[in-house]
């Protein structure tokens, strides 16, 4: 067995309207979306950063950056799905942990969870999704970003 850690930050981007709110593959609607050169999702972010975290391929920096900037591929699913060419083993279990004060997570839970699961091609009571607000304490738990961690489990 061996276990991957990811984390992802993003702030909000106050320019409304710019790009819509993507985590976890779902879109949130009438919300700010994530600075980023990419479609920000930072939910998939920390997902692979939790592959690379087992795989020891760094994939979000250079190659997503090349994958980005110099191939025009800003959805966030195909960096997990490059994360996932490197990985051998079976993905066990997936727990991500989201700290925000908007938008309202649990709403979307169920959605991102078949989303999550599709993607990586595994089963819905796999990918654990919890949600907190950090009491305010932080500023994603301020309301000026979210942050996101991921823990991955594989089967060797």
């Amino acid at each position: 067995m061996k276990v991957g850690i990811g984390q992802d930050s993003h702030r909000f981007n106050e320019k409304k309207g710019e790009k819509k709110l993507i985590l976890g593959g779902v879109e949130f609607e009438d919300q700010l979306s994530m600075e980023a050169n990419s479609d920000g999702d930072v939910v998939l972010h920390a997902i692979t950063n939790a592959i690379s975290g087992v795989t020891c391929q760094n994939i979000l920096g250079k190659i997503s950056d090349e994958m980005c900037l110099k191939q025009g591929i800003f959805d966030s699913e195909a960096y997990v799905k490059e994360a996932l060419k490197y990985l051998n083993g079976r993905i066990v279990h997936l727990s991500i942990s989201i700290e925000c004060k908007v938008p309202k997570i649990s709403p979307k839970i169920e959605e991102m969870r078949k989303k999550i699961a599709r993607i990586l091609q595994i089963g819905e009571n796999s990918v654990g999704i919890t949600a907190t607000s950090g009491e305010g304490l932080t500023e994603c738990g301020k309301g000026k970003g979210i942050s996101v961690f991921a823990c991955i489990t594989v089967e060797d």
